[in-house]
């Protein structure tokens, strides 16, 4: 390299990792001297080596009290005043004067409390620009937000640059005033900025900084006063720091993080690093304390007592007292250390997360007690060994998510009830590790997965994607920061804004360089200045798949969106280092088929599984002309460029409700199987720490989804082995109920045992279901036939056939193609003749891997298909008392296939309908074949007895087997483009009625043959034209769809991967829908 990362930047504070880069681990805590700047300059947007001016020195994320418990903080949190104006960058030189900020639209007086901001809006901090509307969202995901309107050349940013102006006055809290007055120091700290600031108080220049979600801190000391202070901060849209924040999410600026005021005692302790080990051999923890205290001459003396306590009950674990370094880092700081073994502590894991809380008493020379400074630990060993990835020894399986931080109203300013919905949500639904995609999150999410059990891959603030992955090429010369030293400090800063802050968290278990960057030297350095600030930890970095010439960057063997069978590729040949899918299962739209292909792989030591991305779609709220609102996603605002709707990828809808795909995640990830056969219920605990001893079991006998027979019994199972549960299923006969409803025909005994809590957790209620097995078993009497009843009364017409009995009567068409009219009294259940359909509206997953193109020729195939003859057969069969109507349909394919639909009617007006596609070679594979029928909408309510209540498809139908109700609204799953939803697969009987309960009951006719099903408000075509949901019609129908099969909804990606080839619907095999329907 051509230049050195040891220099320290001219305009770089004291104590940044600037500094840091070219040290020894003593680099945080310490740090350098450097003079500081009290003018800013323009020129610092566009200089990669200027991230900071007056930045203090990043350190732990510890709490710091006042003595034993005053407060030593004050929010600056509220409502702000600010405007948004256009920087005109193109005409600054790049000096710094008055002149020049009045230019850039920055009055010289902004900074002054006698400033003038009638014209400026109220805003509340946090919060972000874009969802107070100052400006306009946007989201891309590999571009640049500016490409193609301009090109500028890196490090430079486009001359269309915003500049939010933000000013707050206050009045300093007694605590503050009171440190003044003492001579204590106060800072200032912003915990989220995007994406370049400039700070000042009472008009006095603060600082600068850049990285958006790593706290930058300054020493406004000499600038508070007690009262009628003003905040003034020029919050730029663009810097050289965009090049390195090109992450696929919404484009969210401003101070979108807290802001507060910090006392800093006159000894105070500035860093806490609290290192706390498990000795897997010895069963016991390891802390290893480092501390550096800042202050007068008096810490040199002081008295700094170290307590560790349990979290929970407060007990007093160990107590000692530290001696003073007298190697310290300067007159006024000073270094203590100390370790030790506690026997009387339990290890930290995901499953166990038992945390402890080490607490610093501070005492001056006189022993009054000055602080008190806290962290909250969890003992725990991360290592890899062998190239298998262990905690606490044991081999893990990482069973996790990608999450961004996100709110649909509130964008990147997510609150605590978010926080505390995600992370029980991750629990109940069996999810043990989160990725910080891309950039380190708000320190209140680490402690929640601290204290929950959430094992992190924490994540610096680092992707380039736009600079190297350009359309159908990877140009590695393009890319940033690559090879080139102008980025190296920006870059090394930012991996130790992360390790410097989140260290002493537990549930940190690696820590990652960033995100799509490609790698070179730079990613390399910053890999080796984590090892060296941490060595407790690997380190992860997904870009050296790009360039294996780089690949001991990272510890972990990473592809993003491998295809299942290039992993097991790695596995079966020799793989030396643990592999881990960083982000796979693109759950974009109607998506997550075939996660069971990736959770098998499980059974190789070196897979340690993966990150489903995402958790949450990003799609904000937005009012529309009528007043109402929809969930919006790229370009719904006038945002361009953009992509659209690819942020929609998430296990769980915007507004934070549950999608079907997040129940087929729970199901997959349960470390708990249970393999249940009708004499026999092993249960195995995939668990690597905790038995089974807090979780009752439950098992229930269903006879065609009805509960006959349950109990409840406990079994402690070890963590890792398997054991027979000892329960015994009655005899069917004796649970047999008696009589009946005889609608219910196709008797089927299912067995079924549930693990669940036995008691409540911070996550979950009592009785909350962890995982489950089910068998099934057909019984002897599959189908009764119907009752032959006498009076049914024929008629044969010129252009129908009909039977009618007592008020029901149906209609078969000789013109028309099919039946025309199934009723009862005045309730008509045909809207129109069936229809045969070979096409489904497009999912996400579809459109990315060319679905419609490959398959175009379905899409009219059903649709416009046309009577052979056109005259149908319709007859009376008095030997087999039935009225029968047979259809020859040619399809609109290219191929001019026939179809042939029979419909028969016998006299107890029962209906059967047999459709059968022949089989076409040289064809492309069917999304769907079946029959589309179309019902008065007021038929809207579906009971069904099969997997669900949830939708299922081929390849994701994890669900129980059971009678579930829904309805066709509720089946209208809410992507956010309109696609195939509400599918229904293994379906044994269907009712769907009105609210009254009249309707249709439908059966698989075969025995032992399943359909699959859908009641939709929405016809094919209907989804497939809107781009919305709040586009779709007011229904004036409802679509019921009988299907022989379905293909599979996919997920390895939405840009190319196809459904695997097992999901698929081959058109060379012939299909045959078969089912027999009647009024109920």
């Amino acid at each position: 390299m051509a230049q050195s990362d040891t220099t320290t930047h001219m305009h770089t504070p004291r104590g940044t990792a600037s500094d840091a880069a070219g040290k020894g681990d003593m680099a945080p805590m310490t740090g350098g001297e450097c003079t500081r700047l009290d003018q800013p300059s323009v020129r610092w947007l566009v200089d990669p080596a200027v991230f900071a001016v007056n930045r203090l020195p990043a350190h732990t994320d510890h709490m710091t009290v006042d003595g034993a418990s005053g407060t030593l903080r004050q929010s600056l949190d509220g409502v702000w005043r600010a405007r948004v104006v256009p920087s005109h960058l193109d005409r600054l030189p790049m000096e710094s004067t008055d002149e020049h900020w009045q230019t850039a639209h920055i009055p010289p007086a902004f900074a002054s409390s006698r400033f003038d901001d009638a014209g400026y809006a109220d805003v509340n901090v946090p919060g972000c620009l874009e969802t107070q509307g100052l400006m306009r969202p946007q989201y891309v995901n590999i571009q640049y937000p500016w490409d193609g309107h301009e090109q500028p050349q890196a490090p430079h940013v486009p001359n269309s640059n915003l500049v939010a102006l933000y000013r707050r006055t206050f009045d300093a809290d007694p605590r503050v005033r009171q440190a003044l007055r003492a001579g204590e120091r106060v800072s200032l700290t912003f915990d989220g900025a995007a994406t370049a600031i400039y700070v000042w108080l009472n008009g006095a220049f603060v600082g600068y900084a850049e990285d958006a979600y790593t706290p930058s801190e300054f020493d406004v000391t000499d600038a508070l006063g007690e009262e009628g202070n003003t905040l003034a901060v020029a919050c730029f849209q663009y810097s050289s720091a965009s090049w390195l924040e090109d992450q696929d999410c919404w484009r969210f600026h401003g101070l979108f993080r807290g802001v507060r005021l910090d006392v800093r005692p006159r000894v105070h302790v500035r860093d806490m690093q609290a290192t706390a080990d498990w000795d897997v051999a010895a069963q016991c923890g390891v802390l290893d304390l480092r501390l550096a205290l800042e202050g007068d001459a008096a810490a040199h003396s002081a008295d700094v007592r170290v307590c560790a306590v349990d979290d929970g009950t407060g007990m007093p674990l160990w107590e000692t007292t530290l001696d003073v370094d007298r190697q310290a880092a300067s007159a006024d700081d000073a270094v203590l250390r100390g370790r030790a073994a506690i026997a009387d502590v339990r290890a930290w894991s995901a499953e166990e997360p038992n945390r402890y809380r080490v607490d610093v008493l501070v005492r001056d020379a006189e022993g009054r007690l000055v602080e008190t400074s806290s962290a909250v630990v969890g003992f725990r060993h991360v290592e890899i060994e062998h190239g298998i990835f262990t905690v606490n020894g044991e081999r893990i399986v990482l069973r996790g998510v990608n999450r961004h931080e996100f709110d649909a109203r509130l964008g990147r300013s997510v609150t605590e009830e978010d926080m505390l919905w995600d992370v029980r949500f991750m629990k109940r639904h069996n999810i043990n590790a989160v990725r910080t995609s891309h950039y380190p999150n708000q320190t209140r999410w680490l402690e929640l997965c601290d204290e929950y059990g959430i094992y992190m891959i924490d994540e610096a603030n680092l992707e380039t994607h736009g600079s190297w992955n350009l359309p159908g090429d990877v140009t590695d010369g393009k890319s940033i920061p690559g090879d080139d030293p102008m980025w190296l400090a920006a870059c090394v800063d930012r991996a130790h804004g992360m390790v410097a802050r989140d260290r002493n968290h537990a549930c940190v278990v690696a820590w990652s360089l960033g995100n799509e960057s490609y790698a070179g030297t730079v990613i390399e350095r910053m890999g080796e200045r984590c090892r060296a600030w941490d060595p407790t930890r690997p380190v992860h970095y997904e870009g050296v798949q790009w360039n294996q010439a780089y690949s001991a960057i990272s510890d972990f063997e990473l592809r993003m969106y491998a295809r299942p069978d290039d992993i097991r590729d790695y596995l079966e040949h020799n793989p030396t280092k643990p592999y881990i899918s960083c982000e796979y299962m693109h759950a974009m739209g109607n998506s997550l088929g075939g996660l069971s292909e990736y959770t098998a792989l499980e059974r190789y030591p070196h897979y340690q599984g993966g990150f489903i991305w995402d958790f949450i779609d990003q799609a904000l709220w937005q009012r529309l002309d009528d007043g109402t609102e929809r969930l919006a996603y790229g370009g719904d605002f006038g945002d361009r460029p953009s992509d659209m709707n690819f942020s929609g990828d998430g296990i769980v809808f915007a507004d934070r409700t549950p999608s079907a795909k997040a129940e087929e995640v729970k199901a997959q990830y349960a470390p708990v199987r249970i393999s249940v056969e009708p004499d026999r219920v092993l249960v195995h605990n995939g668990n690597v720490f905790v038995g089974t001893g807090d979780s009752m079991f439950v098992a229930r006998m269903l006879i065609d989804g009805r509960e006959v027979w349950s109990t409840a019994c406990t079994l402690d199972v070890p963590a890792g082995e398997t054991r027979v549960l000892d329960l015994a299923f009655p005899p069917v006969e004796d649970v047999l109920p008696a009589g009946g409803d005889s609608a219910l025909r196709a008797h089927e005994v299912v067995y079924e045992v549930s693990q669940r809590l036995a008691r409540a957790t911070a996550w979950a209620e009592a009785g909350h279901e962890l995982a489950w097995g089910q068998c099934s078993r057909t019984l002897a009497a599959w189908r009764t036939p119907a009752a032959v009843e006498s009076g049914a009364h024929v008629t044969l017409g010129r252009w129908n056939g009909g039977m009618r009995l007592g008020s029901r009567e149906m209609l078969l068409s000789r013109t028309q193609g099919g039946i025309v009219s199934m009723r009862d009294g005045a309730r008509e259940m045909v809207s129109r003749v069936p229809r045969l359909i070979t096409f489904r509206p497009l999912t996400d997953n579809d459109r990315g891997a060319s679905s419609g193109f490959d398959r175009a020729q379905w899409f009219g195939a059903g649709r416009y298909a046309r009577v052979v003859t056109g005259i149908g057969q319709v007859e009376w069969d008095p030997d087999r008392g039935e009225l029968t109507g047979e259809y020859w349909y040619e399809l609109a394919d290219g191929a001019h296939t026939t179809v042939p639909v029979r419909y028969s009617i016998d006299s107890a007006m029962q209906l059967h309908v047999e459709a059968t596609w022949p089989g076409e070679v040289n064809a492309p594979s069917l999304p769907l074949f079946g029959l589309e029928w179309v019902l008065p909408v007021r038929y809207s309510q579906l009971e069904f007895y099969g997997p669900g209540p949830w939708e299922t498809y081929a390849d994701r139908d994890r669900a129980k087997v059971g009678a579930w109700r829904t309805t066709a609204f509720d089946d209208m799953q809410p992507y956010l483009v309109p696609q195939e939803t509400g599918n229904h697969a293994h379906v044994r009987w269907a009712r769907v009625t009105d609210e009254d309960g009249h309707g249709l009951l439908i059966e698989s006719a075969r025995p032992g043959t399943d359909l699959a099903l859908s009641l939709l408000p929405y016809d094919t075509l209907t989804i497939e034209a809107a781009t919305h949901q709040d586009e779709l019609p007011k229904p004036r129908h409802m679509f019921l769809r009988m299907l022989a099969g379905q293909m599979g909804v996919g997920g390895d990606d939405s840009w190319g991967a196809p459904v695997h080839d097992r999901y698929q619907l081959d058109a060379a095999r012939e299909l045959t829908l078969d089912v027999t329907m009647r009024l109920v």
